[in-house]
């Protein structure tokens, strides 16, 4: 598993989003990207996460960020899981798990005694230039947003 570190370029990565159409992290170069992997389409820290980022997008969108959620649900599961929360940002599915493992976010979890791999809710800050200013490890669903938006403000306002 890659460990990826503050300062270094982003991999990029090409996957499709809830609509069927192609995303590449390079399409985004000179633009402030969060890019947020979580573990599962309709499960309650993924919803609790993604409609946290919802509620706050105004304030991305005010930012000029853009939010990239990466899963390795399939495209139909996006689909439905972006309509039923009304999400207003972007769903990659990565479905054959190369982006998780490239980030280094796909490994050993353990739940309830159940040791299982899966995505560690982790989430990357990545600059105008491509790099990685922030890494997030162990999300909490519930204030990730705000954590976000408050780093960016004191980021963009240096």
């Amino acid at each position: 598993m890659t460990k990826l570190k503050i300062d270094q370029p982003a991999p990029d990565f090409k996957l499709k989003d809830q609509n069927g159409d192609f995303h590449r992290l390079s399409d985004y170069k000179g633009k402030w990207v969060l890019v947020y992997f979580y573990p599962k389409d309709n499960t309650p820290g993924c919803i609790k996460e993604a409609c946290a980022i919802r509620d706050n997008f105004p304030a991305f969108e005010k930012l000029n960020i853009t939010v990239l959620g990466i899963s390795s649900d399939t495209v139909e599961s996006h689909k439905k899981f972006a309509q039923k929360y009304k999400l207003p940002f972007t769903l990659l599915a990565d479905d054959k798990k190369e982006v998780v493992k490239k980030y280094g976010v796909w490994g050993k979890k353990k739940f309830m005694g159940i040791e299982y791999e899966g995505i560690s809710r982790t989430s990357f800050l990545i600059n105008p230039q491509g790099k990685i200013v922030k890494i997030y490890e162990n999300v909490k669903p519930a204030i990730h947003a705000k954590e976000v938006l408050d780093d960016l403000s004191l980021l963009i306002n240096k």
